[in-house]
């Protein structure tokens, strides 16, 4: 029994373009698995297809090897063309790319399969490969699978178990335009002045804080915060100048209940 392999790639490829671009299908698990093909197996095997008409070329084994290695070329080099157009590199364009590209290497493999009367590769049960008849190209044949399935096996580890970096905690003060200037380092006695506190969790975990706010030594604000991994927290806090000459403005933030100062920011204010 004959299988249509070209049939399917162009269908996979119109499925995967549909369950990516629908909002309502867009978290099924079937457009996971049809964007994993997409992305690792279809185009390279196409490529192959369109460069090795013929049943003699190619086994069906080392197709399918090839096609994963291939596709692990093909794509990133479609991102890189891609960003230099103004289309960037985004989900729309490299999907669109992908796709049209795995379709026209479908349409030449049907093509140049079609021009062989007879000898053309065709879709069977047996993945045996086609091995060469001289041994150290038999022994290389085999060499460069192993290694293509390898460098699969070690980009799928990393996809799914991606590395974790560095765990810290930003925490910065920021004036009241919300940005890194125009500070209320000059004031009047009794004039209120107004910062934004700012934290960011990155320790890849929940986390319990305790913020406090000194003047001159002296605790004027306290305020536990609660934030889960990568939550952000911001708060505008108002102070008043209350002595006459330089004072220290001190924000202490501490972690997990220690009295430890974990980080600290100062603001030298000025009243008069």
């Amino acid at each position: 029994m004959e299988i249509n392999d070209l049939g399917i790639i162009a269908a996979l490829v119109i499925l995967t373009v549909v369950f990516i671009s629908v909002p309502a299908l867009t978290d099924t698990p079937a457009r996971t698995a049809l964007g994993l093909a997409l992305t690792l197996f279809l185009p390279g095997y196409s490529l192959i297809s369109a460069l090795f008409p013929g049943k003699k070329d190619l086994g069906g084994l080392e197709r399918i090897t090839l096609g994963l290695g291939l596709s692990i070329a093909v794509v990133p080099l479609i991102g890189l063309a891609l960003n230099y157009t103004p289309f960037g590199i985004r989900q729309e364009p490299v999907l669109y790319s992908v796709a049209v590209l795995t379709l026209i290497f479908v349409a030449i493999a049907y093509s140049r399969r079609k021009s062989l009367k007879d000898g053309r590769f065709k879709v069977s049960f047996d993945l045996k490969p086609n091995m060469p008849e001289n041994k150290v190209d038999a022994a290389l044949t085999v060499i460069l699978c192993l290694a293509i399935v390898a460098s699969i096996a070690v980009l799928v580890y990393v996809v799914v178990t991606p590395k974790q970096g560095e765990k810290f905690t930003e925490f910065y003060i920021l004036g009241p335009g919300g940005m890194a200037d125009n500070y209320p380092t000059d004031l009047k006695i009794g004039q209120n002045g107004t910062v934004i506190i700012g934290a960011v969790n990155h320790e890849y975990q929940t986390v319990d804080y305790s913020l406090r706010v000194l003047y001159n030594g002296t605790d004027i604000y306290r305020e536990n915060i609660h934030l889960d991994d990568n939550q952000t927290y911001t708060k505008n806090y108002t102070f008043t100048a209350e002595k006459n000459g330089t004072s220290e403005l001190e924000f202490l933030l501490y972690k997990d209940g220690t009295n430890d100062t974990y980080r600290s920011l100062h603001l030298w204010v000025k009243a008069s």
